[in-house]
């Protein structure tokens, strides 16, 4: 049976906003990318689809367009999955039933041919940063979520507008090492589930690394993030190889 071509994507950060992000649509561009998706492929969107998501009740005209072109592609025979970001982790079931596409859990694995591909939006990687993780660890509460998505939207859009703007500020003063992923952890995850190869996002920093698992070879490849272009990983179909692309908007 023939496994089909699949795509990987992450940190889009689609936001009412983000038509007037610097010269090009990010938006037009998302949506583009989908149009020339091919039949009967599979897309695994790996976080960060949204710049923030504060509930399935609010369905702007941008999430509408969104979910329309995720549905759309159903009629081509092409599943779509989705794990949950760090900005759009309250993303139910509801959104996603609107777009015919799959929830999956934060951390998975694809068996392909002779090797194991692990998947997941990355930042239960970045240990070193202790503060994002303990902040983490209190967001994933599910007693929380249910409390935060009872109040009120407006309240809801202000406390994520300054909990953005916080974070915004801690990182510019932390060093670029600590919001990175930790190799140890990326080691540790990937013998856990026996992967050869590690796909995430997160970082914003496109690139693929090369090391030794156990004297076996290993990748860990990742996505950047779409206010500098397209990028998306490839997996041909019925291939050991996954590749990344990085291009700008046409």
């Amino acid at each position: 049976m023939n496994n089909p071509t699949r795509y990987f994507i992450a940190d889009i950060h689609l936001a009412d906003n983000t038509s007037a992000c610097g010269c090009f649509d990010i938006t037009a561009g998302f949506l583009s990318f989908l149009e020339q998706l091919p039949d009967h492929c599979e897309l695994y969107i790996l976080g960060d689809l949204f710049d923030y998501w504060i509930g399935d009740d609010v369905n702007t005209p941008l999430h509408q367009k969104v979910a329309d072109a995720l549905q759309s592609l159903t009629k081509r025979h092409i599943k779509k999955f989705f794990v949950h970001g760090n900005r759009d982790f309250l993303l139910g079931k509801k959104y996603a039933k609107l777009c015919d596409m799959t929830i999956l859990p934060d951390v998975n694995c694809i068996d392909n041919q002779n090797q194991n591909i692990l998947f997941l939006h990355g930042d239960l990687l970045c240990i070193d940063d202790r503060q994002y993780q303990k902040f983490r660890k209190v967001m994933h509460n599910k007693w929380l979520q249910k409390l935060f998505l009872l109040l009120p939207r407006t309240i809801r859009t202000k406390i994520a507008g300054k909990l953005r703007q916080e974070s915004s500020a801690h990182n510019q003063v932390k060093s670029e090492n600590i919001m990175d992923v930790n190799q140890q952890a990326v080691e540790a995850m990937m013998k856990q589930h026996n992967a050869n190869i590690m796909i995430h996002g997160h970082t914003h920093k496109p690139a693929t690394h090369h090391f030794l698992i156990n004297g076996r070879q290993a990748s860990r490849i990742v996505l950047g993030a779409w206010h500098d272009g397209v990028s998306y990983i490839k997996q041909e179909s019925n291939s050991e190889t996954v590749s990344l692309y990085n291009h700008a908007f046409k």
